[in-house]
C-alpha cells in the first residue's frame, strides 16, 4: 500500500486518539472547574487567544499562525457548528481542512460532530441540541498537522445542595413509563336523588292545629311533621274500639257456652251460635284496624281515653324538608302533598353532554366533580345517560352518583365534571407541575448530582396532571417536580441567558 492511501487512515488514528484524550479529561475536570470555565472558551492548545471573538460572532481558537472560529448558527435553522478557517487572520478555503467536534453534556453520551464545507465554512452534521451547556473537544487537520482545543460552555444550569432543596421544597420525579388518563371536561349541576324523594301526604282529611317544622328543616324518620283533627279519624278509632269490645263479649259468651255444652247442660246449637258469633267480631276488629293502617296508624295506639280526633302526621324518612304547603287552621284532604321530604345521603351531578363527546361517554366511567364556587370535590361513576337530545340545548345527559353523607352537596350547585374516557400506555412521562417556561422553550430541569440543568421538551398527549414526553428526556432520568419554579428562580438570579 502506498503511503498516499496510507496517509487518511493515519489522521483517523490520530484524530481519534486526541479526541478521546480530550473527553477523558473534561469528563474528568469540567463538573469541578465549572466555575472557572466560562462561555468564551479554555485553552487546551498552547497559542491560543483567550476570549478572542472573530468575524462571525464566534470563538477564535488559534495555534501559530492557524485559526479557527466556532460558531452556532441558528437564524432560521436549527442550531448548528459552523467552522470558519484563516491562516494569518485571512480566511482560507473550508476544503482546506478536515474537523471534528465531540460535545460531553450532563446525562447524555458523547456526541461527535463531523464537518463537510459549504460555501466559506465547514458545517456540522447534526443539530446542536438545547441548550447549548457542554464540554467541546475541537481537532481540526491542516497541512498534515492536527489541532485541538477545548472549551466549556454553561447555559441553563444551577447548582443546588440537599440542604437547598429542602429549604425550597423541591420534589424530585423519575421520568418513566406512566398510563395517561385523558379527561372530558363537562359542565353540570347537582340536583337530588330522584330515588329519595318522599311526597307527605294526611290520607285522612281535617283541620291543621299544629305545624311544629319549617322549610329546610332537617328531620329524623318519625319525626311530627303536623297535627290535625280528623272527624274521619275519630269515626275509624271508634270503630276500632267498638270492634274491641265486641270481639271481647264474644270470646266471654263462646267460653261460657262451650263450658255448658261441654257439661251437657245447654243445647250444641247454642254453642255453635256463640262461636259463630266470636268469628265475625274478629273480622270486624281486623277490617277496623285494617282501614287504621291504611291512613298511617298504629291500631295498638288507639285507647278509650285518647282524644280520638287527634291526627300526627310523621315524617316516613330521614332528610331535608323541601317543600311545605300548610298552615295553621287549613282545612286539607287526604290525597294534598303536604310536605316534601328528601334524603340527602346521596345526590345527582347531572352533566351536560355534547354531541362531539357523546361517543366516548360511557356507563360506568368514573368522573370527578368539583364545585365551581368552592372546594368541594367528590368521585363517582356514570349510571345514567339519557337517550333523547334536550330539544332545546341538542344535549345529552350523563348522571353521577354523589355520595353526601358529610352534607356538603346542595341542590343547584354549579359543578364541572371531569369524566375520564380511556387509558393510554407512554413509555415516558413526567408531572404537568414540572413543565417550566424559560427562554421560548417548555422545559423541565434535569437533576445531575448536585446540578439541574434545563431541558426542552418535544410534549405529546396529557391527562392533565400527567403528560407524555416524545423527545428531550430518557427513562430512568430525574427532575424536578413540586415547587420546580424555585429553580426556575434560582437560575433567573445566576443571570442565565440564551446563547445565540
Amino acid at each position: 500500500m502506498s503511503k498516499t492511501n496510507l496517509k487518511p487512515i493515519i489522521l483517523v488514528i490520530i484524530i481519534g486518539i486526541i479526541l478521546a484524550g480530550l473527553i477523558l479529561n473534561l469528563e474528568k475536570t469540567s463538573f469541578s472547574e465549572e466555575a472557572e470555565h466560562n462561555a468564551s472558551g479554555t485553552d487546551i492548545g498552547d497559542d491560543h487567544m483567550e476570549d478572542e471573538i472573530g468575524p462571525k460572532g464566534g470563538k477564535i481558537f488559534t495555534t501559530g499562525n492557524f485559526s479557527v472560529e466556532v460558531t452556532i448558527f441558528e437564524k432560521g435553522v436549527e442550531p448548528q457548528f459552523r467552522l470558519y478557517l484563516y491562516e494569518n487572520g485571512k480566511p482560507i478555503p473550508p476544503a482546506d481542512a478536515k474537523a471534528a467536534i465531540t460535545l460531553s453534556r450532563l446525562g447524555r453520551p458523547a456526541q461527535l460532530f463531523s464537518f463537510n464545507p459549504l460555501g466559506d465554512y465547514l458545517l456540522g452534521d447534526q443539530v446542536v441540541e438545547e441548550p447549548h451547556s457542554f464540554d467541546a473537544a475541537i481537532a481540526v487537520e491542516w497541512r498534515d498537522k492536527v489541532f485541538h482545543w477545548g472549551y466549556s460552555q454553561i447555559e441553563a444550569r444551577i447548582e443546588m445542595t440537599e440542604d437547598t432543596l429542602a429549604s425550597t421544597g423541591i420534589q424530585i420525579q423519575t421520568a418513566g413509563p406512566a398510563t395517561l388518563k385523558p379527561k372530558v371536561q363537562l359542565p353540570g349541576i347537582i340536583v337530588f336523588n330522584h330515588h329519595n324523594i318522599v311526597r307527605v301526604v294526611p290520607r285522612a282529611p281535617g283541620i291543621v292545629i299544629e305545624v311544629p317544622r319549617h322549610l329546610g328543616e332537617h328531620v329524623e324518620e318519625g319525626t311530627v311533621l303536623a297535627v290535625v283533627e280528623s272527624q274521619l279519624l275519630a269515626d275509624l278509632r271508634s270503630q276500632y274500639l267498638a270492634a274491641q269490645k265486641r270481639l271481647a263479649l264474644a270470646n266471654a259468651n263462646f267460653i261460657r257456652e262451650k263450658k255448658l255444652w261441654e257439661e251437657k247442660i245447654t243445647a250444641k246449637q247454642e254453642y255453635l251460635t256463640t262461636q259463630q258469633l266470636q268469628s265475625e267480631a274478629e273480622i270486624a276488629l281486623e277490617l277496623s284496624a285494617a282501614k287504621l293502617h291504611a291512613i298511617g296508624e298504629q291500631p295498638e295506639a288507639t285507647g278509650p281515653f285518647k282524644n280520638l280526633t287527634r291526627y300526627e302526621i310523621r315524617s316516613p324518612i330521614s332528610g331535608l324538608i323541601t317543600t311545605k304547603s300548610i298552615a295553621r287552621g287549613q282545612v286539607i284532604k287526604e290525597d294534598a302533598e303536604i310536605f316534601t321530604v328528601v334524603d340527602t345521603s346521596t345526590m345527582y351531578a347531572e352533566l351536560t353532554v355534547y354531541p362531539r363527546d357523546l361517543d366516548i361517554i360511557r356507563l360506568g366511567q368514573k368522573a370527578v366533580i368539583k364545585s365551581t364556587a368552592t372546594n368541594i370535590e367528590g368521585t363517582g361513576k356514570i349510571t345514567y345517560i339519557s337517550a333523547m337530545l334536550n330539544a332545546q340545548t341538542r344535549t345529552a345527559m350523563a348522571r353521577i352518583t354523589l355520595d353526601n353523607t358529610s352534607g356538603l352537596w346542595r341542590d343547584g350547585m354549579f359543578v364541572n365534571g371531569a369524566v375520564s374516557t380511556e387509558e393510554i400506555e407512554v413509555p415516558v412521562a413526567v408531572r404537568m407541575d414540572a413543565l417550566q417556561t424559560l427562554f421560548d422553550w417548555t422545559v423541565v430541569f434535569g437533576r445531575y448530582d448536585n446540578y439541574f440543568e434545563a431541558r426542552p421538551l418535544e410534549l405529546g398527549r396529557n391527562d392533565g396532571e400527567i403528560v407524555e414526553v416524545l423527545d428531550g428526556l430518557s427513562v430512568g432520568e430525574q427532575y424536578a417536580a413540586g415547587n420546580s419554579f424555585a429553580v426556575k428562580a434560582e437560575l433567573g438570579k445566576s443571570g442565565a441567558e440564551h446563547d445565540h
